[in-house]
């Protein structure tokens, strides 16, 4: 039976009693996490859902989040987790995009009216636990999946105005799950802090349902705040987690961070930037009993492609560590042939779970490969050692607490102010974000614009951690002879004076 809820099946039979999830303190069994499971496909299947069918989730953090999530595979059906911070228009483009036949919203977003397909709200209580959404029902039989069917859609920002959809795959889950249990040496015994948003790959994936596989447990939080995340992992003995580097920052900045038991804390991965050896040797003194773990991963591979290895960390710092079991890398050129080490190219990724490509997206599918080769659009180096070093993005993208912007996008909703003659969006370092957006404008003769007309006019398109956070007004964008804009020039004109 390959479904994601088949390893929770076993473990309510085989330790009913054992803690699968806590959520607000209270502990949920795998016996009662089973039955929620079943429960809530019960519901999907009486509103019509079937194999292929897509269901969306626009929610923050909570067990229901997970039990619709197992409960959509169950039946089959393919589950779609929406950033609920996007826009109304944002959201509705990925459910019109992905055909979604089902919404399932926290009641706290249900005042977004234009997204526009059947849904079922959620309280607080249902969040709590999904049986409060419907009385006892029949529980359908399980719909028997192939290891080439998908089990999520997970739409990412291109390098166009258009996000795309990324299809997940079964065996993409299988094999990432297991690479991840043997790179950080997991057991039944793994208390997982989960504060990151379940709607990335980050939370939901690293190691996320992988520790239920093995009958770990996850205390789950419905948003991250690092007094909450500090007094989980001393009451509840949590072992390890993964957080964008921003609520490292958060958490290592807390002004009594020293007064917590975090004796069982063993790991934190905390990659998806350049880290400085000063957060590094932060967190040891924080995590007297822990490392952190830097890591490269992308959603079109379920997270995690590389970890950095024990008592490496200072002798690397700079590098993502090096390829998990089942993952193949490699830098290329422009056409795909393999560069030396340490040699700058593209990285490109090969195994078993990375995408088979793009929600209705043959076009952007084949551009983003070399053969079966996945081009990422970073640029990097593989050292003579294998550990892999990032410089550098081709595709423009900017990582800001832990979140993609795709600076086309950003420029797109610009160029729509009347006073913009030339826009160009980039990141620049953050100590807090990682990077933050950039908005680097020139404007036509004779206009004027401020910063809060700028912010004013994005939000009005754009999800709020899409929203520059600095305006730079020029006088040209530099540019290439063939017209293209320089964008490597532009972050290290603007990049803080401190770097």
């Amino acid at each position: 039976m390959l479904n994601l809820s088949a390893f929770i099946a076993f473990h309510a039979k085989q330790t009913p009693d054992r803690t699968a999830l806590i959520y607000r303190d209270a502990a949920i069994s795998y016996r009662d996490f089973d039955d929620r499971i079943r429960r809530t496909a019960a519901l999907l299947h009486s509103r019509g859902i079937g194999a292929g069918d897509v269901v969306a989730l626009f929610m923050k953090n909570s067990p229901a989040f997970l039990e619709i999530a197992f409960a959509a595979s169950y039946l089959g059906a393919i589950f779609l987790p929406v950033n609920y911070r996007l826009a109304a228009a944002e959201a509705d483009y990925i459910l019109n995009d992905a055909g979604a036949k089902l919404l399932f919203v926290d009641q706290e977003f249900d005042s977004i009216q234009s997204l526009n397909i059947p849904k079922i709200v959620l309280g607080d209580a249902a969040a709590a636990d999904s049986r409060a959404l419907s009385p006892a029902l029949p529980v359908p039989v399980c719909h028997v999946t192939q290891e080439s069917d998908l089990v999520r859609l997970m739409y990412t920002s291109g390098t166009t105005s258009r996000p795309k959809g990324v299809m997940h795959t079964y065996s993409n889950i299988y094999w990432k799950s297991m690479d991840h249990l043997i790179a950080l040496g997991l057991t039944k015994e793994e208390r997982l802090l989960v504060v990151g948003p379940l709607y990335h790959v980050g939370g939901f994936d690293l190691p996320g349902i992988g520790v239920l596989w093995i009958g770990g447990l996850l205390c789950v939080h419905r948003e991250f705040d690092p007094v909450a995340a500090m007094e989980s992992i001393e009451r509840h003995r949590l072992t390890g987690a993964w957080m964008a580097p921003v609520m490292v920052g958060r958490i290592l900045a807390l002004p009594d961070v020293g007064r917590y038991d975090v004796s069982s804390f063993r790991w934190c991965i905390a990659g998806g930037e350049k880290t400085p050896e000063s957060r590094i040797r932060d967190f040891s003194r924080v995590f007297s009993a822990g490392r952190f773990i830097d890591a490269f991963g992308m959603t079109e591979t379920c997270a995690a492609d590389t970890l950095m290895e024990p008592g490496r960390e200072i002798e690397k710092i700079g590098s993502v560590g090096r390829a998990l079991a089942h993952v193949e890398l490699r830098i290329c050129d422009s056409e795909g042939i393999t560069l030396p080490p340490n040699t700058q190219g593209e990285l490109c990724i090969r195994g078993p779970k990375v995408t088979k490509g793009y929600w209705n997206d043959p076009v952007k599918t084949a551009e983003s490969f070399h053969g079966d080769w996945l081009r990422t659009g970073d640029v990097g180096y593989i050292d003579e050692e294998g550990f892999l070093y990032l410089t550098d993005r081709v595709k423009d993208m900017i990582l800001t607490g832990a979140e993609n912007v795709a600076s086309s996008e950003v420029e797109a909703v610009l160029y729509k102010l009347p006073q913009v003659v030339e826009a160009a969006v980039i990141g620049v370092p953050d100590p807090q974000w990682g990077e933050r957006v950039v908005a680097v404008v020139v404007l036509r003769a004779g206009e004027t614009l401020d910063f809060d007309t700028l912010v004013a006019h994005c939000a009005e398109h754009l999800a709020r951690f899409k929203l520059p956070k600095e305006l730079r007004l020029v006088d040209a964008l530099p540019r290439n002879p063939s017209g293209k804009v320089l964008k490597r020039t532009l972050r290290e004109t603007f990049k803080p004076v401190d770097e």
